[in-house]
């Protein structure tokens, strides 16, 4: 199936939305560049920090982001990261590159300020590519990108996700797809059975969650 959907990896202006106006002291976790958090840095008496593993592009970040530090997240949680003092960390694609991402959500509840947020975009694993993919073609090969992504140690579905957030602690504002395939295909197959599967056409699900605390 050709694909007509598109995205900027880097900008990904479409999680903007999921960022809270009132959010102003900003962490962003595996920052990349700074492509997507030098957006937010427009926001008056805006602070936005980023982590980033990679040296190189924590390098070019830090010129574009309030504070960047480099080295692997978990790691820097207990140490170099002040607490309670964020009110919105967030991983655009990164949650499930952790073998543990629960244990992530429980464990950066001490960065945040009360009822401080949680933003997140999270790789679909029941987007149409992966079943025809899986049902169709019998296979599951890991890719260099995307949803198969060999990086990848945890794959998820719309409600898992929910249920992780809501089983870590946090209440769920906004949850729905994102960066959806524009297939004639996938939307005569949603209208025949009353959009039943109507989360397969995305390729990723947005997320805006609040700590209940």
């Amino acid at each position: 199936m050709s694909e007509t959907y598109a995205y900027n990896y880097l900008s990904r202006q479409e999680m903007l939305a999921f960022v809270p106006d009132s959010a102003l002291k900003i962490l962003e976790v595996g920052c990349g560049d700074g492509s997507f958090a030098v957006q937010l840095t427009t926001r008056k008496d805006s602070e936005i920090w980023g982590v980033e593993k990679h040296e190189y592009s924590a390098e070019i970040a830090s010129g574009r982001l309030h504070k960047v530090i480099s080295g692997d997240f978990e790691s820097i949680i207990g140490s170099q990261l002040p607490v309670k003092y964020f009110d919105c960390i967030i991983f655009n694609d990164v949650l499930e590159h952790f073998h543990y991402p629960e244990r992530v959500l429980i464990r950066i509840k001490e960065l945040l300020v009360p009822h401080g947020f949680v933003v997140a975009s999270i790789p679909n694993f029941r987007y149409v590519g992966n079943l025809l993919e899986i049902l169709i073609k019998k296979d599951f090969q890991y890719k260099s990108s995307g949803i198969l992504d060999y990086t990848h140690f945890r794959f998820f579905t719309q409600k898992s996700i929910n249920r992780m957030f809501a089983e870590s602690g946090y209440e769920l504002k906004i949850s729905k797809g994102i960066n959806g395939t524009n297939s004639l295909k996938v939307k005569l197959f949603n209208i025949i059975i009353l959009n039943y599967f109507s989360d397969i056409k995305f390729m990723q699900i947005g997320i805006q969650a609040q700590l209940t605390e």
